[in-house]
């Protein structure tokens, strides 16, 4: 770009303006700040490499560079992390984190407490305030985990639940009932 006039001051920084109307500033660390002909894109780029972009929209780009990692915060408060191994991060206004791994997991954690995993081959784990879990698999079967058991529902209407005892109970479509003890022997078992 050609340079209409250019300034140097005292502190050692000095000022271009270009034809265009951009002006840069270069400061003495090694920093220039780059304000665009709209007068409203600022681009500084720092001596470490770092880059921070403000839009006219007000969105801040941040770029860290010994990271690798760009931070982008939009004027409605969101901000989105991205990181160098392809991991981003949604951080929304109202509190909620979305994740989404390099793996395509995706993690939600709500403002509430309560968070939510869903996995690639379409597996779905909620945890709630008091820890409880339930897994939701993609071959229709649901599993539900408490403090004081864990819980299998199959397709077909099966429940098998463990207790924390180790005492376990199989509830049959057909209203059989199987219960074992902790070490797998028959206690009950309604055979029909």
């Amino acid at each position: 770009e050609e340079i209409q006039r250019e300034t140097a001051y005292p502190d050692g920084k000095v000022e271009k303006v270009l034809k265009n109307g951009c002006h840069l500033i270069f400061f003495p660390n090694g920093t220039c700040k780059k304000l665009g002909s709209d007068g409203k894109t600022v681009t500084i780029t720092f001596f470490n490499g770092d880059v921070k972009q403000v839009m006219p929209d007000q969105t801040v780009i941040y770029y860290y560079a010994d990271a690798k990692t760009t931070h982008t915060t939009y004027s409605d408060g969101l901000e989105v992390l991205q990181f160098s191994n392809g991991q981003i991060e949604k951080h929304y206004p109202d509190g909620k984190k979305e994740i989404t791994f390099p793996d395509q997991t995706i993690k939600n954690l709500f403002s509430d407490g309560q968070e939510e995993s869903i996995f690639p081959d379409g597996t779905i784990v909620r945890v709630q305030r008091d820890g409880s879990k339930m897994i939701e698999f993609n071959n229709g079967q649901r599993e539900l985990h408490t403090s004081q058991f864990k819980r299998r529902e199959y397709p077909d209407g099966t429940v098998k639940t463990v207790y924390m005892n180790g005492q376990q109970e199989t509830k049959y479509v057909s209203g059989r009932v199987r219960v074992k003890d902790k070490d797998g022997n028959i206690i009950m078992d309604t055979k029909l």
